[in-house]
């Protein structure tokens, strides 16, 4: 399958209704892909607190409705990076995953806020649940599966969503492996000072997970922040597959799912873990 991700650059002189519509362009540029992902908080900033609560918008707002309309034209699966959504009175950063017939099909609350008591750690609400989703991608052509293969089989992944921050904690990956994901998705808006962990703890979870990580960050500066770009795609080997420069940029990666199971065959840790939560059961 290909995947494709959208490093955008969150230009404070640009709008965020300028934004929202040249990004949806740039999604339907990618149709012929399999899964297009977008970054973090890609509308307003994931550092720009000032903006959040005017342009908080609820699950079905004008950002939905742009990129749920931008997967149906490409006909593409959609990470849509995260928005920061009203719900009554709260506010939450929350991801959202689109089919290729623009339905929204998952969305993620990121559960772990930065800020250490400042910032998005006071001005949102964390999540309080993990969350996966199948996809459904056509097999290769040539192979016994050629068609449309179904979701969670053959050459067809399940998600693992998380946010940026969230890349910090190892025990969230673990539920998501143990909740069946191959493929783990985190946008993200890390700065660029911390560059280095960003693109360590993307191989680190690819590695202990034995999975996919698809790793979207913003680029340019917004509230002052310089962001980290270097998107990249890892494999379950902790390989870089595709690594993104620092600016604007349309990463593309050939990925193969069946290569999650296949690890976790030829080289079974996770079947000797003893401490924390329990093993995986052979299916």
């Amino acid at each position: 399958m290909r995947a494709s991700l959208l490093q955008i650059d969150v230009d404070p002189g640009e709008s965020v209704e300028k934004r929202r519509a040249r990004v949806a362009g740039l999604v339907r540029e990618e149709a012929g892909s399999d899964l297009v992902v977008l970054p973090e908080l890609w509308t307003v900033g994931a550092f720009s607190e000032d903006l959040w609560q005017e342009t908080a918008e609820p699950l079905d707002g004008p950002t939905a409705a742009a990129v749920s309309e931008a997967a149906r034209d490409a006909g593409v699966w959609l990470h849509a990076g995260s928005i920061v959504e009203r719900d009554g009175a709260d506010l939450y950063n929350t991801s959202l995953l689109f089919s290729p017939d623009g339905v929204l099909r998952a969305s993620y609350r990121k559960i772990h806020r930065f800020g250490f008591d400042r910032g998005e750690a006071v001005a949102m609400s964390g999540g309080d649940r993990i969350v996966t989703a199948p996809l459904s991608v056509p097999a290769p052509a040539g192979t016994a599966d050629a068609g449309e293969a179904p979701a969670g089989g053959g050459a067809s992944p399940v998600l693992g969503l998380a946010t940026c921050y969230d890349l910090r904690f190892p025990e969230q990956f673990r539920l998501l492996v143990d909740a069946g994901a191959g493929m783990m998705v985190v946008p993200a808006g890390w700065p660029a000072r911390r560059r280095g962990h960003w693109t360590l703890l993307a191989r680190a979870r690819a590695v202990e997970s034995q999975a996919y990580v698809l790793a979207c960050c913003t680029a340019g500066t917004h509230a002052g922040i310089e962001q980290a770009g270097h998107s990249m795609v890892v494999d379950p080997w902790g390989e870089v597959l595709a690594e993104a420069g620092a600016g604007e940029q349309v990463l593309r990666a050939d990925i193969d799912p069946s290569l999650v199971a296949r690890t976790r065959a030829d080289f079974p840790v996770l079947r000797d873990r003893v401490l924390g939560l329990p093993a995986p059961r052979p299916s």
